[in-house]
């Protein structure tokens, strides 16, 4: 955990002090919402609508960060590095899938309350926590698939056109459980409980993906 832990705080570092990935991905999902606050003409969403405008919106911002997540180690010899230290490479894996992750979850700090604003009616509140729980669940499956995707696309020349082609058919059933469970809490007539078989869906996903990730990653790496 040593060698993640300093990788992690190499990333965040670098966010830090040349913001590239939070700040296109806030822009992004704000000006999302702002077009559909326009474009489909009504003042709130609700239900169905509102949960796969949310999901989807932070599903295509989390792929400006997914493109971005391996660029130092290409263009500075990171990859070189961490295959001549004498550590687990998927250190490198578990740093990025969490650096990814609070990215994410520093990006939605600011677009679900854009999302109230813009989308929502006056009391979205009562919603929060079980939001914020489908939403974690789902910054988890999008950064540990993120991630791998990432890695692997990284060395093509065509890296930006490999993630969404790559990353989107297998985030599909993550993002459809996500919708799912947070109808219930977007309803127009108030917040009711999320469903526990998208929930179970959701972490099982996590569950499998992440250790589907971590077993290759090492493998990826060396090719």
């Amino acid at each position: 955990m040593r060698p993640s832990m300093a990788l992690l705080r190499k990333d965040l570092l670098l966010e830090r002090r040349a913001p590239e990935a939070i700040p296109a991905m806030l822009l992004f999902s704000v000006t999302t919402f702002v077009l559909f606050h326009f474009g489909l003409g009504r003042d709130t969403l609700s239900g169905q609508l509102a949960a796969g405008v949310l999901t989807v919106t932070l599903l295509f911002a989390a792929i400006l960060g997914i493109n971005r997540l391996f660029v130092s180690e290409q263009e500075e010899g990171g990859f070189d590095g961490v295959m001549l230290a004498p550590i687990d490479r998927t250190a490198l894996f578990l740093a990025k899938a969490a650096a990814l992750f609070l990215f994410l979850a520093l990006v939605e700090v600011v677009t679900v309350a854009a999302f109230a604003l813009l989308l929502l009616g006056p009391s979205p509140w009562p919603a929060l926590p079980g939001l914020i729980l489908i939403l974690a669940l789902l910054d988890g499956a999008l950064a540990l698939v993120g991630t791998l995707v990432s890695a692997l696309a990284i060395r093509t020349r065509a890296r930006d056109l490999i993630v969404p082609i790559v990353a989107l058919p297998l985030l599909v059933p993550a993002l459809i459980a996500a919708a799912r469970g947070a109808a219930p809490l977007l309803a127009a007539s108030g917040a009711g409980s999320i469903p526990t078989k998208w929930l179970a869906i959701l972490a099982l996903y996590d569950l499998v993906f992440g250790l589907l990730a971590y077993a290759v990653f090492d493998f990826l790496l060396e090719d």
